[in-house]
């Protein structure tokens, strides 16, 4: 569900990562971009739209204020969205390199 509101909302080089087994904080972790601080925003409340449609309804967020990172923490997936400059400057892809590098699923 994540993915396909991702995919409507245009955000780009979303990047999943799988945690089973490799952290407790989540099963899954997504990156993805937006191009300004206002699509970030959009992309967030878009996919928090979903998740509260979807019955989850205590999806932690941090970052709306400025949406140059903006966090959903949904429980079992996590979801990044940045815009470009804070991604490349964060790198969270090469921070869970090792974590990930059998899990990685680029989408």
């Amino acid at each position: 569900m994540v993915l396909a509101r991702l995919d409507d909302m245009k955000a780009e080089d979303t990047v999943t990562i799988d945690l089973t087994g490799k952290s407790t904080i989540a099963d899954a972790m997504v990156v993805t971009s937006g191009r300004s601080n206002r699509h970030v925003g959009s992309v967030a409340d878009r996919v928090l739209e979903d998740l509260a449609a979807a019955g989850v309804r205590d999806a932690r967020v941090e970052g709306m204020p400025h949406c140059d990172w903006v966090l959903i923490d949904a429980g079992d997936v996590i979801v990044h969205v940045f815009r470009p400059e804070v991604r490349a400057f964060y790198n969270l892809e090469k921070m869970w390199a090792s974590a990930g590098r059998n899990g990685w699923r680029a989408s």
